[in-house]
């Protein structure tokens, strides 16, 4: 998991606090580079290894305007503390598939429209929700100043597009999705250098600009238009297996089982039909 903070003389943004056993490995480094308090946690989505460090981090934090006092006694100081914790941002699925979770990583401040955006630190902020890419639940979060978006996990370039389609994820979405980051992020002028374009950080893996995310797109799609169409011949999902529409890009991103099944649910939700049958 990439954790990406964003410091200047305001505090810390955090955007995915990490899993819960990283937690304090997560917040050693922060402090390292800065002494200043965690602002604001963001979360890109509802994985327990993006959002299991968020109750160390926004305990450890100090949002921008603290709590009200409520007096002494351990009950009033658990209220203070909890007052004063940075506050833990997602889209509203977040929460509700993190109800198994400890209480104290919940997010505090969600939303449910497609934009939430902010002023932190001297830059703007957008929190874009991309519906249905990898979950229900995924965001982007752009700095628009440092030209940085953090996609989580809707990209991950050490292989496959992971689609939950039990938690709200689809083929569909995450094509729209893998465009709408690729239509956010500013390619570098060839004559300059890749390096002065936007910085793309995926949920794993190295970073990216624009060009790698395209690329990715790219064979996101061939994928689903080759599964699309072998639907569309009334093959099984065995029978699409076995004509392998991943190939050319399992070298690269290993074993895509996982990714062809999830293509092959999702396109049938959305309206093609089963083995044998005809698309509408």
């Amino acid at each position: 998991i990439r954790n990406t903070i964003q410091v200047v003389l305001n505090g810390v943004v955090v955007v995915d606090t990490g899993s819960a056993a990283g937690a304090p490995a997560v917040l050693a480094a922060i402090k390292r580079i800065s002494p200043r308090p965690i602002r604001y946690v963001i979360d890109t989505g509802p994985d327990a290894d993006h959002v299991g460090g968020n109750e160390a981090l926004a305990t450890a934090g100090e949002k921008l305007f603290g709590g009200s006092l409520l007096g002494g006694g351990a009950q009033n100081a658990a209220s203070n503390a909890a007052e004063r914790a940075a506050p833990i941002l997602s889209a509203e699925g977040v929460l509700r598939h993190m109800a198994s979770l400890p209480a104290g990583g919940w997010p505090t401040e969600v939303f449910h429209y497609s934009r939430k955006a902010m002023y932190l630190n001297g830059e703007a902020i957008e929190v874009l929700h991309q519906p249905a890419a990898h979950t229900d639940s995924d965001v982007f979060a752009f700095f628009r100043r440092s030209d940085v978006v953090v996609a989580g996990d809707v990209l991950d370039t050490r292989q496959f597009p992971v689609i939950d389609v039990e938690r709200g994820g689809s083929i569909q979405g995450e094509i729209a999705a893998l465009n709408r980051l690729a239509e956010i992020a500013v390619p570098s002028t060839p004559v300059v250098t890749r390096e002065a374009g936007t910085i793309v950080v995926p949920g794993h893996g190295r970073l990216c600009d624009q060009y790698d995310v395209v690329e990715y797109r790219d064979m996101v799609t061939i994928i689903r238009d080759r599964v699309r169409d072998l639907i569309k011949a009334g093959r099984s999902l065995a029978e699409v297996k076995a004509a392998q529409p991943a190939r050319g890009y399992i070298g690269r991103y290993g074993n895509p089982d996982r990714f062809v099944e999830a293509i092959y649910t999702t396109l049938g939700r959305a309206g093609l039909s089963g083995p044998r049958g005809a698309a509408r």
